[in-house]
Order: structure tokens, then sequence, then C-alpha cells
């Protein structure tokens, strides 16, 4: 820990959340009735949204709105030791990710799904104009924002960010660790992606109170929040981010490094970059009055600037163009049969699994390789006839019946990976067994054993 670490902790003791964990129910500060309880809607019934997330205010009702989005596993807790120096200058909106911090259980398995959720809220709460910092997973949400809304993003903070988050295939890894095992031991191995070995060993009682917010967690919205990132890869678009940026890393942040900052700042016209030195992935948390600082200083150069040149926060909307009749033209052609295969490919297989098949095909067979591509997964797999999770069931079937038991571990390993649990791909075998045979079956059972024992091991949650 740095020496504003050791100060902070001298002078707060331990985090505000660390004693007590109690989660929020209800939608906070949406409408109430007398009682107290939640009165739906009427924006609500808009088929065109999902359900709003859960959210709480805190600052000066006439103060500038900023918005901080939460890390993946964590809560708007996170943020509580920066709202002293926020609230005084703004009105701080915290919201929680779907089944985080006793939210509803209402998962969103992609980046703009949750962006779109959050301009929900802020629709609502008729709020034009906002700052936005996030982390990790919030932070996505930041940068999906600054793409989405230009116009009424002011400023943006991204900390312990990425335009891209590792490699899909980690995060579908873990989604299928917690659909096997829930997420118990996740939550036990958090503080390590966390922190720091010298902030776990000071702070105990952050370090369990991490383990706690993420052991508490909804395991279906944690792994739609892990396919969300596993999603997300904005790197051929961060020229078009234009607000005013800050990233901040952790110098220490094994998770998403200062290298990722770099790249992000690189990219982005107007960023600049502050890393945090001796501090790890969830640096509001490690380093809090330092991340607060940088934050102050940020958002009030950025509202200041946009006062001094005499605009206003954002720019308006351009007027609706009117609809016009297009004129006949061609059908525009469908995706490429090939490319499209590939993507289903890897993200079922795995990108290490395919990229050493294709690494094999390149001395003999390349031309069968992007033949299966191509019509295998390209055409059949892509088809709307059947649902992924139906075609995984009928897969397995098939190679069991064939004897293709290396073709069978690629396809429970892909099955996994679809959301299919290992309960229900030995049920699939057994009910395969019955008509052929059960030694075949039974080899299939050894086969499907290994690879879900490799890819449900509790180390990789």
């Amino acid at each position: 820990m740095s020496d504003v670490t050791d100060e902070t902790a001298d002078r707060l003791g331990t985090y505000a959340g660390a004693a007590t964990y109690t989660p929020y129910g209800g939608r906070v500060g949406g409408l109430t009735d007398d009682d107290g309880g939640t009165v739906p809607d009427a924006d609500d019934e808009r088929d065109d949204l999902q359900p709003p997330l859960q959210y709480r205010f805190d600052g000066p009702d006439d103060a500038p709105v900023l918005v901080l989005g939460p890390a993946l596993g964590s809560t708007w807790h996170m943020w509580d030791r920066q709202l002293p120096q926020l609230t005084a200058h703004w009105r701080v909106l915290r919201y929680e990710l779907p089944g985080h911090g006793g939210a509803p259980a209402e998962p969103a398995s992609t980046v703009d799904n949750l962006a779109r959720r959050l301009l929900a809220v802020l629709d609502d709460e008729e709020v034009d104009s906002f700052g936005y910092a996030g982390c990790e997973l919030g932070g996505a949400v930041g940068a999906r924002l600054a793409l989405l809304r230009p116009d009424r993003l002011a400023a943006l903070a991204l900390v312990s960010a990425a335009a891209r988050f590792g490699s899909a295939d980690t995060w579908r890894q873990r989604g299928v660790v917690v659909r096997a095992n829930g997420l118990d031991r996740t939550a036990a191995n958090t503080p390590e992606r966390w922190f720091t070995g010298p902030f776990r060993t000071t702070q105990p009682a952050i370090t369990q109170w991490a383990v706690q917010m993420v052991k508490t967690t909804d395991s279906a919205c944690y792994i739609a929040a892990c396919e969300a990132l596993a999603g997300f890869d904005i790197r051929d678009q961060l020229g078009s981010i234009t607000v005013p940026t800050l990233v901040v890393a952790g110098a220490d942040d094994t998770e998403t490094p200062p290298a990722d900052a770099r790249l992000l700042v690189a990219g982005i016209p107007d960023a600049r970059l502050a890393v945090v030195p001796g501090t790890g992935h969830l640096a509001p948390v490690e380093e809090p009055a330092a991340v607060g600082t940088l934050l102050v200083r940020h958002f009030e150069t950025a509202w200041a600037a946009d006062r001094t040149s005499g605009t206003v926060p954002y720019a308006p909307a351009p007027p609706p163009v009117q609809p016009r009749v297009p004129a006949p033209a061609a059908a525009p052609p469908g995706p490429d049969a090939y490319a499209e295969g590939m993507r289903i490919r890897r993200e079922m297989i795995g990108e290490a699994e395919v990229d050493a098949a294709v690494a094999r095909a390149k001395t003999f067979g390349s031309g069968f390789d992007t033949f299966a591509t191509r019509w295998a997964w390209g055409e059949t797999w892509t088809r709307p006839g059947l649902d992924r999770r139906t075609r995984n069931f009928v897969a397995l079937t098939a190679l069991t019946v064939l004897g293709q038991l290396e073709e069978l571990a690629d396809h429970t390993r892909a099955a996994l990976r679809g959301g299919l649990t290992p309960t229900e791909i030995e049920e699939t075998l057994m009910q395969t067994s019955v008509y052929c045979g059960l030694p075949a079956a039974r080899a299939a059972v050894d086969r499907a054993r290994s690879v879900i024992e490799q890819e449900t091991s509790t180390g990789k949650g």
C-alpha cells in the first residue's frame, strides 16, 4: 500500500461496508406509495426497454449528476469512501448491477443492455447531462455510453478498465465454473484478484467484505455479466469516444494491468492516464482518497471547461430525420459463412483449442478445415430452427453413437460454455445409452468426465 492508503486506513478504520453487509431491496430512487412500496412507473411498461436498474442518489438535488458504476461482483458500496468528496460538488447516482447487492435478478448478458437500462433510469429521473465514472464492468458501461450518447455525457472516468477485458474464453470459463459449482469458491478467490497482498494482510475486514459481496450475488446474473465482458471489445471504436476521459489504473492490477489503460489512452483522443502506485484491481476501495481526488479534479476541470467555453454540458440531439420511401434495392448480403463459423467455433470450443486445430491444418487439411468451419459451424449451427442448447444435445448424442470421442470432448466443452450443466450432459449420455448401447455410452461418459473436471475446476473460478 502507498502512504495515502495507510493514512486513510488509520483515520477511518475498516471499510464502511465491512462490518455488516445489508443487501438493498426494491428500486431505490423510484416512485413509492404512501406505505413506502414501489409504484410501477408507466415508462417501465415500455417494451423496448429491459427492467430498470436499482439505484440511489446522494448529494444536493440541484447539483450536476455524476453516475458511479460498480465492478462485477461488487455493489454500490465500493464507492462509499468517495462520497464525501464527490457529494460536495455533485448529485451522485449509484446503481447496482442486476442480481448484485439484493437488486432484482434480471440478467444482462451484454454491456449494451446495461448501458441502455441505465439510460432508461436517467430518462425517468429527467437527467439530460451527466458525468460518469465506472470501475471494470462499470467502466465498460461508461465507455459504451460514450459511444451511444456522447451528446449527454459531459465527462468520463474509466477505472481499472480496458477496451477488451482479457479473452472471451477466460470469462466464459468462469461462467462454466460458477454454473457448475456456485459462487462460493469464486468468492473466496476474489480478494486475490481485487487487492494487493499487503492490503489483504492489513485489511482482513475488507477482504471478508469482498468475499461476502460476491457470495451473495445471484449466480445467473453473475454468469450473464461474465458473458457481457466476454463479448465486450471496443478496440476499433476508441477513436469515436470524444468526451474528456480520465483513465485510472492500479500499478499492481493483474486483472486489467496498466498496459490496458495505456491502450485506452492511446486510442481515445481526449484522454489522460493516472497510475495509482501499490494498488490492485479495485482501486476505489484500496486507495479511496487518491481515486477520489483524481475524480474530483477531472470532473471539475471538464465541467469548468464547458462553462468557460459558453457551451452547455452536452450537445443537443440532432432533429429527427423525416422518413422517406427508400428506392428499391437488392437485399443486403448475409454474413460471411466462414467468418461466422469461425466466430461460433471459437466461442463454443475455445480460442486456444481452435487456434491449435487451425495450426495443425496448415501442414495438411486446411481446405477441409475451411469447409467444416463454413458448412458445419457457419451454416448449420447458425440456423434458426433449433436453439444452441438443443443442438448441443443432438451433437453429444450423435458423437456418442459414432464413438468419436475427441469430437465429443470438444462438444462437451462447447455444451458447458453454451449453458448446459454437468447433470444435463450426464442425463443426455444416459438416455443415449438406452439406444446405442452401454459400451459406447460408457466411453463417452469417461471422456466427458475428464473434460468436465478440467472445465469446472474450482481453481479456475
